[in-house]
């Protein structure tokens, strides 16, 4: 089904165009002394599955609350004027914002399905294009099981501000390198961080099991990025580095403001001016966004973008820390949590059959 009639909020548009400037790249050395990048193919290429047959659609959702993730980590829990509605108001409120951060999560997906299509076309290496080439249908993937758990919740939101606008920044950029930047680092690495807080806090199996087997794939996608880039960008000269590390610090703070959530809190009629004010000095919410970035900052140092400017903002956003986290064992517990999933569903698919074989 169209999600035209789920949307809690008017669309401005029901297709968006974004105008394209760049070179399609035919490269006939059909080079394969990227071992790394092939290696990484040929993981991309074993790794693929099916979200209609991995993920077990007959389980359903609480529509009091989707995902089933603690009230306390609801972002306005706390707030006066919250703390004093209705269970029945509160729990439409859990709904919705299930609702508005699932569709981000949709609309980045379908973001980062073009992006990994213009890769293809746009870098000039052949191993390089045969890894983005299994992104692509990864990305499909990871769009249609996030519009099947929408269609679950039974309710979506247009795409927020500050994703759209750096998406179409991205997506107009020329330079194969800026939508590695964009996409692979800054939008999924702060997608990754997103859906970590649902897979391990959701106690609804649904909720939980999509965003582990989408954080699978990314794993591999944010490696892909590091791979590229750190060979990359040594090659540029210093003015070229400090123009990326502009737009990173840039993008950053944008995705930081995409948690303001503004639309949301409009849709439910709430005050927005104490909503905001709220999300702006709460403890919980500054831990929240400023753990968003776990998953960027050690990969901006991994690919050499390290300069005082980038050190400076990132000091000032209080994410600095996370510069020594180990990336590798965290993607690597990715791998480790999306099969733990798969084999708890074949344990109980397994009790299932053994009671039905007992029965007959």
């Amino acid at each position: 089904m169209a999600l035209d009639p789920l949307y809690a909020r008017a669309l401005e548009d029901n297709q968006w165009d974004v105008p394209q400037n760049y070179d399609a790249l035919f490269n006939w050395n059909y080079s394969d002394d990227r071992k790394d990048l092939l290696n990484l193919y040929r993981k991309g290429k074993s790794s693929q599955w099916d979200a209609e047959s991995r993920i077990d659609w007959s389980q359903e959702l609480d529509p009091d609350d989707p995902l089933g993730i603690p009230i306390e980590l609801f972002p306005l829990y706390g707030a006066d004027f919250f703390m004093k509605m209705s269970k029945k108001e509160q729990s439409e409120a859990r709904r919705h914002q299930a609702a508005w951060s699932n569709s981000q999560f949709l609309h980045g997906e379908q973001g980062a399905l073009l992006c990994a299509a213009k890769i293809v076309q746009n870098v000039p290496d052949s191993e390089a294009k045969f890894y983005a080439s299994t992104q692509v249908i990864d990305e499909a993937r990871h769009v249609e099981s996030y519009k099947m758990l929408l269609e679950k919740i039974g309710l979506a939101y247009p795409i927020t501000g500050p994703l759209k606008s750096l998406l179409d920044q991205v997506l107009r950029d020329k330079r194969w390198d800026m939508t590695y930047l964009g996409m692979q680092v800054v939008i999924e690495g702060l997608a990754l961080a997103a859906f970590a807080n649902i897979r391990d806090n959701a106690k609804n199996p649904l909720a939980a099991a999509v965003n582990a087997y989408v954080m699978q794939d990314e794993a591999r996608h944010v490696a892909f990025g590091r791979l590229t880039l750190r060979d990359y960008y040594p090659e540029l000269t210093q003015a070229e580095r400090n123009e990326r590390e502009e737009f990173l610090i840039e993008a950053c703070y944008l995705m930081r403001d995409r948690f303001t959530s503004t639309e949301l809190w409009e849709t439910l009629d709430y005050p927005v001016k104490e909503c905001e004010y709220y999300l702006e000095h709460s403890e919980g919410m500054k831990m929240f966004r400023t753990g968003l970035f776990s998953r960027i900052v050690p990969v901006v140092k991994d690919i050499g973008l390290w300069g005082d400017k980038i050190q400076k903002a990132y000091g000032d956003m209080g994410i600095l820390g996370f510069a020594n986290i180990d990336i590798d064992a965290m993607q690597a517990n990715d791998m480790k949590v999306a099969d733990e999933h798969d084999a708890r569903r074949a344990h109980v698919e397994e009790a299932i059959e053994a009671g039905k074989n007992a029965a007959e």
